[in-house]
């Protein structure tokens, strides 16, 4: 597996003109590249807890990291035909747009203005967050409405920022946002004193406040101040791509709710007689045509990288690498357990 962590040509390409990516992309679609390539180009951030973190030998690992492995096992049959590339918030858009990136999978929230406006489709979310905030449980701060006047550290470029700045206006709290390109000099700040508070997606929030000095000394707040749909994206106007992202999503989902894993997938292949098994594993049926795959793409992603559950459990949930966010219950949960995780039928 190819990584990619230095911004730098990702910055060069961030100031490009980008006629040249036009052209090539407008010659030959996305999976023709990536194909001829030999591996899928996949965005991530800086290292985040539960959903794109670096091991003691340096391999990617996260909620948003198999995302980008099961597109590579779907089109290769191999989740190992990937770069990672490891982006700041402020080039993450442009260099999707631009071609550094095919594939963008790291905790971007699915907004009307970024998918209408920045040329890229955003696409079903792996996971529902919403925006919360972080004070020392020493400060007697119960609500996020006592934040009045208070300075709060925050991520610059990100919908967090906007949030945070509504969330004053409405309230007429009067807050003094404290800008970082980094979370960890954000949270750095934090503990140093430099801020009373700070806010982001409660998810990151709860695997960042894991790693304090003493967890127990802080509390994220009751309040969800936001809507927060983190969603790959793929750039607009190549319907192809769109779609094999968007099926490998919807794949690993419907394995879940049909009761298909990396353990039994062999055996239900072989086995079992439900045909809504038999098609989304290819034994039946010829879904693979639309997508330009082979028949066993989605079998090759179940097998490789497992279903939804299985990889939320592992990187969100109580796994040993899991930054212990329940699911039941939440919007994470399967349509058919009261949460929104729902794919289309595949037939």
């Amino acid at each position: 597996m190819k990584f990619t962590t230095s911004l730098t040509s990702i910055a060069a390409a961030a100031i490009m003109v980008v006629s040249g990516a036009t052209t090539a992309s407008a010659a030959e679609s996305t999976l023709e590249i990536v194909k001829k390539r030999g591996h899928v180009r996949c965005q991530v951030g800086p290292p985040s807890a539960g959903y794109y973190n670096l091991d003691a030998n340096g391999n990617w690992y996260g909620l948003d990291v198999q995302t980008c492995r099961a597109v590579a096992a779907a089109i290769f049959g191999d989740p190992g035909k990937l770069e990672i590339q490891s982006v700041s918030s402020q080039l993450r858009f442009t260099a999707l747009a631009n071609g550094e990136s095919d594939l963008l999978s790291r905790t971007a929230t699915w907004t009307m203005s970024r998918d209408t406006q920045l040329g890229l489709d955003f696409l079903q979310p792996n996971f529902y967050d919403g925006q919360g905030f972080t004070v020392r449980k020493d400060s007697g701060i119960t609500s996020a409405l006592q934040l009045k006047g208070a300075r709060v550290c925050v991520t610059s470029g990100t919908t967090t920022e906007l949030n945070l700045a509504d969330y004053s206006r409405v309230n007429n709290l009067g807050i003094k946002a404290v800008t970082f390109e980094d979370y960890n000099v954000r949270d750095e700040t934090y503990l140093n004193g430099g801020c009373d508070s700070t806010t982001g997606d409660k998810s990151s929030m709860a695997g960042n406040l894991a790693a304090f000095p003493v967890p127990a000394d802080h509390i994220i707040l009751p309040e969800t101040i936001s809507k927060e749909p983190l969603a790959p994206a793929v750039r607009h106007g190549d319907s192809q791509w769109r779609d094999i992202v968007s099926w490998t999503m919807f794949a690993m989902i419907n394995a879940e709710e049909l009761g298909v894993n990396s353990v039994n997938v062999d055996d239900m292949r072989a086995n079992s007689e439900d045909v809504n098994i038999r098609r989304m594993l290819g034994v039946e049926g010829n879904l693979h045509e639309g997508l330009g795959l082979t028949k066993d793409w989605a079998y090759n992603i179940i097998k490789h990288v497992g279903n939804y559950g299985q990889n939320y459990e592992a990187y969100m949930g109580g796994g040993k690498l899991g930054i212990g966010i329940a699911r039941k219950g939440t919007n994470n949960a399967l349509w058919t357990n009261g949460g929104l995780m729902y794919s289309p039928p595949m037939r």
